[in-house]
């Protein structure tokens, strides 16, 4: 280079050209290559390695004084680098090694009672996603529904954008407005006041700059590139009541395997697509970031839903740790746990659940939350180990319940697809399925007690997704005594009575309780009021002055 330079002003040009060219491409298309800064950050340490040997080993190669001894240094070269893909990616013990550093920096505080829920939602997510797109347009899509808090209620939220399979729309189309539906509600309305009207210039399916990874990438600086990546997208409302795009970000910390934490959101406020936004997106990107330790300052991002599910998993996962760092290896796995993803149900742990801490001894929040339940690693082993709640607004806290340490013999997730098709004999199962185990904690017949409350959602055979259901129903599993009762998704007061219907004498039987206990507010039918003498006396007289007629007036 040093040699061109100097062989006239036209290489000087080139050169001079050359440099302004490839430094605008690194500004310009940062949000193309930060991968590949990503892959860098997350196998540095690993990289180094094989660069260290490598550099060593070839020295040797060099000097080796024989064809012999170079083709020995050769074949160790390989097997390094196969052994190590082999312990590395094969048998994941580098994703062992990051999930330990995320159970050591992870602030663990075990609860000995549970929550109870509130606010149960009746739709599954799937469900909520079908009948989205039964109301929008060919050329329309909808965003994955995101479960968040608007105006102190739970809602589904999800944006309607351009879809993927048109160009053009991608390109100047706007997102012009957002579901907004309850959660709560069996029956969820796209219609009316639930279609809220917003421009957003930025959007999941848009193209180029106009695509929200890119826009936000783009506004992240030279050490963000390395540490920071956006995850999933929520629409919300801010502190103002203005509807907002928030993402999620993830922040990569450590050298030495590195893992994922809340790296707090980018907030983007709604726009138009003209000349001045496209000038800030390719240039700056768009939005505004919000650290996790800003994070409290701004009320509608607290007791929120803003954690990425990837993070609030590996999180969860990290509690196989909790018999020791060895205890995960296969000849060991007394208190390893793992997350039960099942096959039929295409939304998988963790699920958005309210929870309601009020009257308990510890330090957390009542609302959103990220809910596991963790069971032990074997397939055939489907006992509840671990209840996990994280708090979904990103807060540095996991909170735990240890069902096993405390011999509850909770039947697991995995144990209630069946309980629930045995209990319907009658049903087509092959073209429904029940999915969604979520957990319902409720104050009942004298203690907390905890059902998984289940949606029946109806999938055709040659379909890809659910179809969805206009009156859908609902199961819950007694995950103690395994009985299965079916509420009806139209009444929710009335699932605690239909609830003591079905078990509240086997409760009584087997915990030896009383009436009193199971039926608080039930009068025994065998125990007649009584009442004083002065009280019969006083009313046998005023039955007997109403049945007297009253004096005729003497005729005139």
């Amino acid at each position: 280079m040093k040699s061109y330079w100097k062989k006239g002003p036209k290489q000087k040009r080139i050169v001079i050209i050359s440099a302004l060219l490839l430094v605008a491409l690194l500004f310009f298309l940062r949000d193309d290559y930060q991968p590949a800064l990503l892959f860098l950050r997350k196998y540095l340490f690993i990289l180094l390695i094989g660069l260290l040997f490598l550099f060593l080993t070839l020295r040797q190669f060099r000097n080796a004084p024989n064809a012999g001894k170079r083709l020995l240094i050769l074949l160790g070269i390989a097997a390094f680098f196969v052994t190590g893909w082999f312990f590395g990616w094969k048998l994941e013990l580098y994703d062992y090694m990051k999930t330990y550093n995320v159970f050591t920096h992870l602030n663990k505080v075990e609860i000995h009672e549970l929550p109870l829920t509130q606010n149960e939602r009746i739709q599954p997510f799937n469900n909520i996603v079908t009948m989205a797109y039964e109301s929008v347009g060919e050329t329309q899509e909808v965003t994955l529904p995101q479960l968040v808090r608007v105006d102190s209620t739970n809602q589904w939220t999800m944006a309607v954008q351009p879809s993927k399979e048109y160009m053009w729309q991608r390109m100047n189309d706007n997102t012009e407005e957002v579901f907004v539906v309850e959660s709560t509600s069996p029956f969820p309305r796209f219609a009316g006041e639930n279609r809220v009207p917003i421009t957003f210039s930025i959007g999941e399916s848009m193209a180029f700059s106009r695509n929200t990874y890119n826009a936000v990438v783009q506004r992240f600086n030279l050490l963000q590139l390395f540490t920071l990546e956006p995850s999933d997208v929520f629409y919300m409302k801010n502190d103002e009541g203005r509807w907002v795009q928030v993402v999620s970000l993830i922040r990569w910390k450590g050298f030495f395997f590195p893992y994922p934490t809340y790296g707090g959101v980018m907030v983007i406020e709604p726009g138009e697509h003209d000349m001045s936004d496209y000038l800030e997106r390719v240039t700056i990107g768009k939005g505004t970031y919000i650290p996790v330790s800003k994070i409290q300052e701004h009320p509608f991002l607290t007791r929120q839903n803003t954690l990425a599910e990837e993070v609030s998993r590996l999180q969860a996962q990290s509690l196989q740790f909790l018999g020791g760092f060895t205890d995960p290896l296969p000849w060991n796995m007394e208190t390893a746990v793992k997350i039960p993803d099942l096959e039929d149900d295409e939304n998988w742990q963790p699920f958005v659940t309210d929870f309601n801490f009020d009257g308990m001894e510890v330090d957390a929040y009542s609302g959103l939350y990220h809910w596991f339940g963790l069971e032990p690693i074997g397939e055939e082993r489907t006992s509840l180990s671990f209840s996990v709640m994280i708090p979904a607004d990103g807060t540095d806290q996991l909170f735990y319940y240890n069902h096993a340490a405390k011999k509850e013999g909770m039947a697991g997730v995995s144990a209630m697809p069946l309980k629930v098709i045995e209990s319907r004999k009658e049903y087509d199962w092959t073209v429904n399925r029940p999915v969604e185990f979520r957990p319902f904690i409720k104050n009942i017949a004298g203690r907390k007690r905890l059902f998984v409350l289940s949606t029946v959602a109806a999938k055709r055979e040659d379909s890809k997704k659910f179809d969805g259901a206009a009156t859908p129903d609902l199961a819950l599993v007694d995950a103690q005594y395994r009985d299965v009762v079916w509420i009806d998704a139209k009444h929710p007061s009335r699932w605690n009575e239909e609830i003591l219907n079905q078990l509240g004498e086997t409760w009584k039987a087997s915990e030896n309780l009383k009436d009193t206990d199971i039926w608080p507010e039930r009068m025994d039918p065998d125990v007649i009021p009584t009442r004083s003498l002065d009280t019969i006396v006083k009313d046998t007289l005023t039955q007997q002055e109403t049945a007297q007629p009253s004096p005729s007036l003497p005729r005139q």
